[in-house]
């Protein structure tokens, strides 16, 4: 579990080169801990945006929070019209 693991591990300096086995480190020890959907949920729910959440990297937790704001706004359904009378009360008619 993290709490033993030293925290400058899920903290990596970037997401390319040698942070890449350093994100991998920390998501080797996210797949053995007992509460790794709670870490991550938390991570996902208060838009945590630095290191290794849940097993999640920060490239990662941001594409789940880009498709859930895609989402999102293909269920808004769009306003409709105004009527004309709505239009004309705007217009002072």
């Amino acid at each position: 579990m993290c709490r033993f693991e030293d925290p400058e591990l899920f903290f990596p300096v970037g997401e390319a080169g040698p942070a890449l086995g350093q994100i991998e480190e920390a998501k080797a020890v996210c797949r053995r801990c007992p509460v790794v959907r709670t870490c991550r949920a938390w991570a996902l729910d208060h838009h945590e945006e630095a290191g290794v959440w849940g097993g999640l990297s920060e490239q990662e937790r941001r594409a789940i929070r880009t498709r859930a704001a895609r989402a999102a706004l293909r269920r808004v359904p769009p306003e409709p019209p105004p009527s004309n009378r709505t239009r004309d009360r705007q217009r002072g008619r």
